[in-house]
């Protein structure tokens, strides 16, 4: 198994111990893309973005795709994402936003009520794709 850490300036580096992504080789052409879970930091500032669930949501959205694109994959390629939200009731408003990016078949996805996310963010995201 040969594992290569993926990072790209144009999402937020890590705040701790970790890489952005892992890709491992799958077989002979194939590569799984595991994320880590990325909330709705701005990349420039590595603050969270100001507008509450919509605004993190995107940018959580955004920051996700950055990291696809310097896997060489896209949201086709995602089988799973985990999405933590730190209210509940902001459930509607992050499903109508995630439905935007998510490519037919949408991949499984799990979603969970949290009582804390990092930095205080509403919403964190983290996918597993393949490619």
């Amino acid at each position: 198994m040969v594992k290569q850490a993926i990072h790209t300036d144009q999402a937020p580096a890590a705040i701790g111990p970790y890489s952005q992504a892992l890709a491992l080789s799958a077989g002979s052409d194939g590569r799984i893309i595991f994320t880590a879970m990325q909330i709705g930091l701005d990349p420039a500032t590595m603050e969270i973005v100001e507008g509450g669930i919509e605004a993190e949501t995107k940018q959580v959205l955004n920051n996700l795709t950055a990291i696809l694109m310097e896997a060489g994959a896209g949201w086709e390629n995602v089988v799973k994402a985990v999405v933590y939200l730190a209210d509940m009731n902001d459930f509607t408003v992050f499903n109508a936003l995630y439905g935007d990016v998510v490519e037919d078949p949408p991949p499984a996805r799990s979603a969970v009520a949290v009582r804390d996310l990092p930095k205080g963010g509403c919403v964190g995201i983290e996918l597993i794709a393949m490619l």
